[in-house]
């Protein structure tokens, strides 16, 4: 699969906390960097994602917002 986007960041899923409706995944980036996104419970089940399994972090967007 081809994507346009530019930030393809490769893991490990270190952890999935399932909720009602939303999950949110935990990805282990090494050298002890983490990113967590928050999916559907539907995506995580459509992935068929699991702890222990490597997945990509996939990041297209036009601003990244920092606060203090």
């Amino acid at each position: 699969m081809k994507l346009s986007a530019r930030n393809d960041l490769k893991g490990t899923i270190t952890d999935i906390k399932l909720g009602a409706v939303m999950a949110k995944v935990t990805i282990d980036l090494g050298n002890g960097q983490q990113i967590v996104s928050v999916i559907t419970v539907d995506s995580v089940e459509d992935l068929d994602l699991k702890v222990g399994e490597e997945a990509h972090a996939i990041i297209k967007s036009t601003e990244v917002l920092v606060g203090k």
